[in-house]
């Protein structure tokens, strides 16, 4: 037997449960043991380190015949790692195998002169380590285990339009058995759910939530094991709201990993710069990267350089942020409890990482504005979009900036909410921080709410906060906001079809436009807008590119323009370049996420599909961005012209194909 504390076996522990997926990690693990002698699985707690391991061993077991003996290291106090040195040691020495030391980060800084000097007291030995970081010995083969695959959030040609305060997934209401069924994360609370709930069933009802309960969680297996263990008390949907409103809560107690008290031990484990550190990550609502901690929690007393040197340290215990190298973010439960140590730590700089942390968005949406100006639209949506999570936190109007400061940062994003597609979400940032804002309320928040009123289809909700606007921007001196103003009641009567109200209005909105704004459209869009109209007014005066433009490209007022263009080409009498023109502008508005702009277009073009007969392709381009068009705007002329030849339930059955099929499907050209 072994000292006090200390668990050596020469067996294997017993899988407690299936293994869902891993397959990959399983073979890296085995390739990796064959070429170093020392290997480490590293991840946060619950992730499937030890039932790796496990597996691992067992495979080598039946394969080569693999000699392994496991030592468990949670029962070992910290200053144990001498006592537990002597005993695998005393019973390993001059032995041959496997040795695997499951749960490493128990030992804190002693876990790396164990390793180093097992190693060189037992050359014939390899080394399988788990751990939530990395051993630090040379040689060291980390593997960084991720969690199981969970299904993505809805609308793939757009950004997640999640609520503003929340760094929760929502519920998927209209995800199907089909779309979920196969992701390991679900395979996985379905299995275990069964077994707490023997009636449980994944089914169209509650598939939803189930997937969002899985993104969550992160995909982590204990958590999820966890969660899946009280179906028989709670729906996904109910355990997904208990979540929202108490991770720690709900995620306390229980058999599974990656509960409070895996939390707690996360924290607790690590040195005083770790731990300070854990607690200070607690005010990013998604993931970050090293200048971004850095900015934020690098200030006394853990400095800048201590704070990377840190985070470069619990690295491993972080989950990455796929799709975006060198991001990673906490633990849903171990963001729940540093958020609480944060709060409650006099000493722990709450208040001030927060300021930090907010001062940081602002920089950020002020930074992706001035790539939207210069015309380097691409980069300005990724910005935004990678930081999304921090942005919508620091839009709380009931955080300490205020409505003010929650607008500002809403205002800076205007090209987020229209050009790119997320009206919703937009209107609701604006709409909940003017609510709070005492008066007078500020006149570039009031232009950008009435235009995103108006872009939801309520032009005639939009005309009190038009009249607002217009009385606080004239009190401002906001010259750029009347100009605006002007470009909004021209959209309104586009929508409405009065061009020659709208030609009117753009001019005006032109004349009025500073050369260079400090903040929303550049005089290239108003342009656009102005073209567009004229192509129904006055075709002939529409102005023709004659080469590539000097200076920066708005590609949001080129689309627009395309439009314009394709609108006198098929007036014309050449669908083939009205075609053309708008290929070239739906691209990019698929790029950018207008839906707008993707509505108007594919319109279009399912006139030209009608004009040449070709009336289901037409129905099925309408159904298709039938949800994103303003509900003010006039039927489209397409519509009138397929009820008028097609047999109703023919076109009823086309529009509700297009209806399911994403825009970009039903166009092989792009």
């Amino acid at each position: 037997m072994g000292e006090p504390g200390t668990s050596v076996r020469q067996s294997v522990p017993a899988e407690l449960s299936s293994f869902i997926g891993r397959e990959r990690e399983l073979s890296r693990t085995a390739a990796l043991l064959a070429t170093a002698r020392l290997v480490t699985l590293a991840g946060p707690a619950g992730i499937g380190k030890t039932r790796l391991a496990v597996r691992t061993v067992r495979t080598l077991g039946r394969s080569r015949g693999t000699d392994v003996v496991w030592a468990d290291m949670v029962g070992v106090s910290r200053g144990g790692g001498a006592a537990l040195e002597r005993e695998l040691v005393r019973r390993l020495d001059g032995r041959e195998g496997l040795l695997v030391l499951d749960g490493c980060e128990q030992l804190g800084p002693e876990a790396g002169p164990l390793v180093s000097a097992l190693l060189v007291r037992l050359p014939r030995l390899r080394i399988l380590a788990t751990s939530q970081r990395a051993v630090g010995q040379a040689g060291e083969a980390l593997l960084a285990v991720p969690p199981l695959a969970v299904p993505p959030q809805a609308a793939p040609d757009a950004v997640p339009d999640a609520a503003p305060s929340s760094a929760l997934p929502s519920e998927d209401s209209e995800a199907s058995v089909a779309e979920v069924a196969g992701y390991e994360a679900v395979r996985l609370y379905e299995e275990r759910a069964r077994g707490a709930d023997p009636s449980f069933e994944l089914t169209e009802h509650n598939a939803g939530a189930v997937a969002a309960l899985c993104r969550a969680l992160d995909g982590i297996p204990g958590a999820l094991e966890l969660a899946a263990g009280r179906a028989h008390r709670h729906t996904p949907a109910e355990a997904l709201r208990l979540l929202t409103a108490d991770p720690l809560e709900f995620l306390s107690g229980g058999a599974g990993r990656a509960g409070g008290a895996d939390a707690l031990r996360t924290c607790s484990l690590a040195p005083p710069d770790e731990r300070l550190l854990w607690d200070r990550l607690s005010v990013f609502a998604g993931s970050f990267d090293r200048d971004a901690v850095v900015e934020v929690c690098g200030f006394a007393p853990l400095g800048p350089r201590r704070a990377a040197e840190a985070l470069e340290r619990i690295t491993p215990a972080l989950l990455e942020d796929a799709g975006h190298p060198g991001r990673h973010r906490l633990p849903l439960s171990v963001r729940a409890l540093a958020a609480r140590r944060l709060a409650l730590a006099p000493d722990g700089g709450g208040a001030t990482v927060a300021r930090r942390h907010r001062e940081r968005c602002r920089a950020t949406a002020e930074r992706a504005a001035r790539l939207w100006r210069s015309g380097a639209q691409r980069e300005a949506r990724a910005l935004a979009v990678a930081e999304l999570p921090e942005l919508r936190a620091a839009m709380d109007p009931l955080a300490p900036a205020g409505p003010g400061g929650a607008l500002e940062i809403a205002v800076s994003l205007w090209f987020l909410w229209s050009p790119c597609g997320l009206v919703t979400e937009g209107r609701r940032h604006l709409e909940r921080a003017l609510a709070l804002h005492p008066a007078p309320r500020p006149a570039r928040a009031l232009w950008l709410a009435a235009w995103l009123v108006a872009g939801s289809g309520e032009a005639e909700s939009a005309d009190p906060l038009l009249v607002e606007a217009w009385t606080a921007a004239v009190q401002e001196g906001e010259d750029a906001c009347v100009a605006y103003l002007a470009h909004l009641r021209g959209l309104v009567a586009l929508w409405r079809d009065r061009p020659w109200e709208a030609a009117a209005e753009f001019r005006e909105a032109l004349e009025l436009l500073p050369a260079e704004p400090e903040f929303g459209p550049g005089p290239e869009a108003l342009r656009a807008a102005l073209t567009m109209a004229l192509a129904h007014t006055d075709p002939a005066s529409v102005p023709v590119e004659d080469g590539p433009p000097d200076g920066p490209v708005d590609l949001w007022a080129r689309s627009w323009t395309g439009y314009a263009h394709a609108l006198v080409q098929r007036r014309e009498g050449r669908p083939a370049l009205a075609r053309a023109e708008l290929l070239r502008a739906l691209e990019i508005q698929l790029l950018l996420g207008d839906g707008l702009g993707q509505a108007l277009s594919a319109e279009l073009l399912a006139e030209l599909e009608a004009d040449a007969g070709c009336y289901e392709e037409s129905a099925r381009l309408l159904g298709a961005v039938a949800g994103t068009r303003p509900a003010s705007a006039c039927l489209p002329r397409a519509e009138r012209v397929l009820r008028a030849r097609m047999d109703p339930e023919a076109f009823r059955t086309a529009f509700a194909q297009g209806a399911r099929t994403p825009l970009r499907a039903l166009l092989p050209e792009l």
